[in-house]
């Protein structure tokens, strides 16, 4: 009987600059061992196989490229490699496949098939905001990117806050497209109560990282101008100031 291969939930860098400044040698030991992947985007792959020192030509590996919804007809075709005892890594466009990107249907149908899920350790731009925030760290709930247009955009904001101002105290965390930043900021600053914490973390672990959490009145004497780069936002309603 075949030994089935594994499926390794491969990170990759969330910024600009070296491979090793971002994961693990762990990590970046297996990206080189493998010869099968699944692909958000298999170009972006291809230049992340290329910046880990990937021992075999590139295109001499098997890259087949998901998106960013993986078709679910096509997921055990492209788990037959491990069926027939080859390891597989599923590699995101940034940060970990599953969190907030694509992976977790795969991961369902390798448990499914009795495939080996197999966790790496590397940067997810979701918890290195929340653990630089401030925020609550025991009750969070991230929710992907918000309503572009109004009001929905502004009745999101209010929903969100008003979870937040629950009993548990929950942080909203979300993201915006990078060109959108400084609208979000601004809208968050209109929108919420005065004392409700709003954080904004960009580019996080590149050479332009910052992370700022204040009030939104605080946030008013600040500079809101924030770069087009990856942005991760959060919220979290003080109690005494919720809505009624």
């Amino acid at each position: 009987m075949t030994q089935l291969g594994r499926l390794f939930m491969l990170p990759v860098p969330i910024s600009q600059g070296s491979v090793s400044a971002s994961l693990p040698e762990s990590s970046i030991h297996v990206a080189r061992e493998l010869k099968y992947f699944l692909a958000e985007n298999a170009k972006s792959a291809r230049a992340f196989l290329k910046a880990a020192e990937h021992p075999l030509p590139i295109a001499s590996l098997s890259i087949e490229e998901i998106g960013h919804r993986p078709d679910v007809n096509l997921i055990k075709t492209w788990l037959k490699p491990a069926l027939e005892g080859f390891d597989i890594g599923i590699v995101s466009e940034a940060g970990c496949p599953g969190i907030a990107d694509p992976g977790a249907q795969i991961a369902e149908q390798a448990h499914r098939l009795g495939i080996r899920v197999v966790p790496l350790v590397g940067p997810s731009s979701i918890l290195l905001a929340l653990m630089a925030s401030g925020m609550d760290g025991q009750h969070f709930r991230f929710c992907g990117y918000l309503p572009i247009k109004e009001p929905q955009r502004t009745n999101a904001i209010r929903d969100l806050e008003r979870k937040s101002a629950s009993a548990e105290g929950e942080t909203q965390l979300f993201i915006e497209t990078p060109y959108r930043n400084s609208g979000m900021l601004a809208d968050l600053m209109r929108v919420c109560a005065p004392t409700t914490l709003i954080m904004a973390a960009t580019d996080i672990t590149g050479e332009a990282e910052k992370i700022r959490t204040f009030s939104a009145a605080q946030w008013k004497s600040k500079d809101l101008n924030l770069p087009k780069l990856p942005t991760v936002f959060g919220i979290l309603a003080s109690k005494r100031g919720r809505r009624a």
